[in-house]
């Protein structure tokens, strides 16, 4: 797999009509708590995979962080962001709810453990700065906000990350849905943030994944959707998938796709 940034219009394939718009979306709609809750629970399987064709981040948002040594990644994942903390030599401790990213996580040779953003286990200002990397749209926000200001020394800062598909593109549109890559946020959107933290920064950026046509599979088997549904339902978006790879945008089976992205970075401060 390869990144790489682009700018411009980036229309590789046919460009399909849909029926309906992009999202409008801040965040992922959630029915309550607990419907949050389950689909959150979702990535207790599933680290393997993730681990191998998730991207990483472009190193702007590693920038964010500069300045700020002792840095704990919330809800790490596999550590995609982890890693790429580590290089820029910062000291790095990670964490997150799931025993399966735990247990790759822990491959990084760095203190992980089981925890939350709501509940992060760590003594009061213990930390430089917070990342959270694909995790916000999960949490209670209010609840993490006051949690990370108890665990965040003063001056210090989080940094909200989110890589979305760039469904500016209308192929990639219909093949997020297609995936079911329910945490597509809006271009512009905001996320929610309580005191006494504020956004005080942005970082808007985009650029390519280059993945074979097996490691889109792959990655439709990362999203949340596809890890608590059922075997048929998995099936049957198999065969979505692949009639939309093959037959209706023409690629040939293992060939080389370039997939769009977006990321999207809030730094937050102390008001």
């Amino acid at each position: 797999m390869m990144i790489k940034h682009t700018t411009g219009n980036f229309v590789p394939v046919p460009r399909d009509s849909l029926s309906r718009p992009a999202s409008a979306k801040d965040a992922p709609e959630f029915l309550d708590d607990a419907h949050r809750y389950r689909s959150a629970s979702a990535f207790r399987t599933g680290a393997d995979t993730y681990d191998n064709v998730r991207p990483g981040y472009p190193a702007d948002v590693v920038d964010l962080v500069a300045g700020h040594h002792t840095v704990l990644d919330v809800g790490a994942g596999t550590g995609k962001l982890t890693a790429q903390l580590i290089g820029a030599g910062h000291d790095v401790l990670a964490s997150d709810p799931s025993a399966d990213m735990v247990r790759v996580l822990s491959r990084l040779g760095i203190p992980v453990w089981r925890a939350t953003a709501e509940a992060t286990s760590l003594a009061d200002a213990a930390v430089d700065a917070v990342t959270c990397a694909q995790t916000w749209h999960w949490v209670d926000a209010r609840t993490a906000c006051a949690e990370l200001d108890r665990v965040v020394r003063p001056e210090g800062r989080v940094v909200l990350v989110w890589n979305n598909l760039d469904v500016s593109h209308p192929w990639i549109l219909r093949l997020a849905r297609i995936m079911h890559s329910g945490d597509i946020q809006r271009p512009g959107f905001l996320p929610e943030v309580h005191p006494p933290w504020r956004i005080s920064s942005e970082l808007r950026t985009g650029w390519v994944q280059h993945l074979r046509t097996g490691d889109v599979h792959r990655l439709m088997q990362t999203r949340s959707y596809w890890l608590r549904s059922p075997e048929n339902i998995r099936e049957r978006m198999t065969r979505n998938l692949d009639w939309y790879l093959f037959d209706r945008l023409g690629f040939q089976e293992g060939q080389l796709l370039p997939i769009p992205y977006r990321t999207d970075a809030f730094v937050l401060s102390r008001a």
